[in-house]
């Protein structure tokens, strides 16, 4: 599979920002795909197999299918493609093309019918009127107060690779209910999200709430709903709960480790039940509904110190999924920083925006501790405030990031730094690096941060190639650039 990444300076955003899939056995075929659109990201692949498993692994804004493929016709695969991702358009390939073949095609949903030898110009026009189509029809959705229907996650780090593959396998399984842990920002309701999409109960409601927002009796009502007259206030007709709304689909309780004891043992009834009553009720109502929580807490030690029901804390980690913190999958920084920064460019208006080569070594060097949360909004703030067009370092304002220090003749890890005197600036919180306000060197800051990494890490190479997030051999390779000796083993 290859992959070109979009740049996010693109005159057109609507095509930079866009995904397409090429499926086709022939090689010169798909290079001439990618070649057709330079700049945005092109994903491939040659059987009807590994077309399935390309829009699993991330949703594409078009396929280009070829109808004769090895394992199968591309007509074949239609169905299972868009049962996947009904919004996907589908632009058929085919060399051997006929009336009966181009009916049958837009029957099954395939959005265009190309023949083979074709024009690149006529496939640059058929994708782009497909994604100005998918634009317009989120626009509506937006303007009727609907979803957008679809959640892109960007997964390049091994990591969130095994997190999107364990989505796949519980989205399979409609009714299991998914404990998500991780740190705050690191986008647990973007994985529920993606759980629910990708399930049988797609087409049914997906329902999110805060357990931590509210008090415990309006919680209650909530989640459960309540009889008319059931407290002070209740609407005279009564309401129903969030459970009944998500009835067929998904509710997503949000920081549950929150949730009041006494309300945790009407939780564990529905979820053992698939029934619950509402506030002043005596009825019961059953419900069909996939529950999926969420946590930065451990509940382990929350049910040690009998904050949570030990028995609710299995029934809701049937199965459980980690999110890594941003920091433990760098991989991941740039392209989520270049799809944000696209997506906001667009938003507010500066379209012409570009992240500098010093912003990006910046981003990589940071621990993130805001998670992806933090990195949406340094990029926010960067474009609103920016004056110019190229965002640096110094635009992104990363809390604990490198900082900026008084000229100097070399720029050293705080360590090594001499004690501040009371006159002198505050000094940057630990683990920060100091840089000169006109060092913009990317092989210098590279050499700054592997030194100051090797220094943090008592000189033991391998455990600061680990943190580092390379392998031993790139580090001693890039020591011995440096000038810096680098023995065969440790």
């Amino acid at each position: 599979m290859s992959v070109v990444h979009a740049p996010v300076n693109s005159p057109d955003n609507a095509l930079s920002t866009a995904t397409i899939l090429v499926v086709d056995d022939e090689p010169a075929i798909r290079l001439s795909v990618v070649r057709a659109f330079p700049g945005m990201t092109v994903r491939e692949a040659s059987t009807c197999q590994e077309a399935i498993e390309r829009v699993r692994d991330a949703y594409p804004d078009v396929c280009i299918l070829d109808q004769r493929l090895p394992d199968g016709a591309g007509l074949d695969v239609v169905t299972r493609l868009k049962a996947i991702d009904p919004e996907l358009p589908i632009i058929l390939l085919t060399a051997h093309g006929s009336v009966d073949l181009a009916v049958e095609a837009l029957k099954l949903g395939v959005a265009d019918f190309i023949e083979k030898p074709f024009s690149l110009e006529r496939l640059r026009t058929t994708v782009r009127n497909q994604l100005e189509k998918q634009a317009l029809g989120r626009q509506v959705r937006k303007l009727a107060g609907r979803s957008e229907g679809r959640t892109k996650i960007i997964a390049h780090d091994p990591a969130m690779r095994r997190v999107l593959a364990l989505v796949r396998r519980v989205a399979a399984v409609p009714s299991t209910t998914v404990l998500i842990q991780g740190e705050s920002g690191v986008g647990k309701e973007l994985i529920a999200r993606a759980i629910h999409e990708r399930s049988a109960r797609a087409d049914k409601a997906f329902v999110a709430i805060n357990c931590a927002a509210l008090s415990e009796h309006l919680l209650e009502a909530e989640l459960f709903g309540y009889e008319k007259g059931a407290f002070t206030g209740a609407d005279s007709k009564g309401k129903a709960g969030l459970f009944e709304v998500a009835d067929g689909g998904t509710i997503f309780l949000d920081e549950i480790g929150e949730m009041p004891l006494e309300l945790q043992t009407k939780l564990l009834r529905a979820l053992q039940e698939r029934r619950f009553r509402r506030v002043g009720g005596l009825q019961d109502i059953e419900v069909d509904v996939r529950v999926v929580a969420a946590t930065n807490r451990d509940l382990r030690q929350e049910v040690a110190a009998g904050r949570f029901r030990q028995d609710l804390y299995f029934r809701l980690k049937v199965v459980p999924i980690h999110i890594p913190p941003l920091r433990e999958r760098r991989d991941d920084i740039i392209p989520l920083a270049e799809h944000i920064f696209a997506r906001l460019a667009s938003e507010l208006g500066r379209p012409d925006a570009v992240l500098s080569e010093a912003a990006r070594a910046a981003m990589r060097a940071y621990d993130w501790p805001g998670n992806v949360r933090e990195l949406a909004n340094a990029i926010e703030r960067a474009l609103i405030c920016a004056e110019s067009t190229v965002i640096g370092p110094e635009d992104l304002v990363m809390d604990e990031s490198l900082r900026h220090a008084p000229a100097c003749a070399d720029a050293v890890p705080p360590s090594a730094s001499a004690p501040a005197s009371a006159a002198s600036p505050a000094a940057p919180p630990p683990g920060s690096l100091v840089l000169p306000p006109d060092l913009r060197n990317l092989a210098a800051i590279e050499a700054l941060v592997i030194r100051a990494t090797l220094a943090e890490c008592g000189g033991q190479k391998s455990k600061a190639a680990e943190r580092l997030g390379i392998n031993r051999t790139t580090l001693y390779h890039k020591l011995r650039e440096m000038g810096m000796e680098a023995p065969s083993s440790e």
